[in-house]
C-alpha cells in the first residue's frame, strides 16, 4: 500500500492510500492545508486539534452546501440514475460522516 508525505500547518504526515490515489491524496492535504492557514491567518495558532475540528466544520460545511445544492437542482450525489436524496438521508449522512471525522480527529490527537 502506498505512502504519501503531506503537510498540513507545517506538520508532516505519512498518510497510507490506494494504489493510484497517491496524487488525489496530496490535493486533498494540500487544500486541507489552505484551509488550515486561512484560519491560522484569521485566528492565529490555536493548537492542532482545535484547528483540524474547526477545519473539518469547514469542510463539512462545504459538502454541506454542496449537496444542498445538488439537491435543490434535483440531482443526485450518488450518480447517474439514482434517486435524488432526501433532506433526511442527506442530514442523516453528514451527521455520519461529521462522526467519522470527529472519530479520526481524535485518533490524530491521541497520536500527537
Amino acid at each position: 500500500m502506498p505512502q504519501v508525505a503531506v503537510t498540513i500547518n507545517d506538520r508532516n504526515y505519512q498518510i497510507a492510500c490506494d494504489e493510484g490515489q497517491e496524487e488525489h491524496l496530496s490535493r486533498l492535504a494540500s487544500y486541507v492545508d489552505d484551509r488550515v492557514q486561512e484560519l491560522v491567518a484569521a485566528i492565529g495558532q490555536v493548537g492542532d486539534t482545535r484547528l483540524l475540528v474547526m477545519t473539518s466544520l469547514l469542510v463539512a460545511d462545504e459538502l454541506s452546501e454542496a449537496y444542498s445544492t445538488l439537491s435543490e437542482a434535483g440531482l443526485s450525489p450518488q450518480g447517474e440514475g439514482s434517486h435524488p436524496i432526501t433532506i433526511h438521508d442527506r442530514d442523516a449522512a453528514f451527521a455520519e460522516r461529521v462522526e467519522e471525522m470527529a472519530e479520526r480527529i481524535e485518533t490524530i490527537a491521541a497520536l500527537l
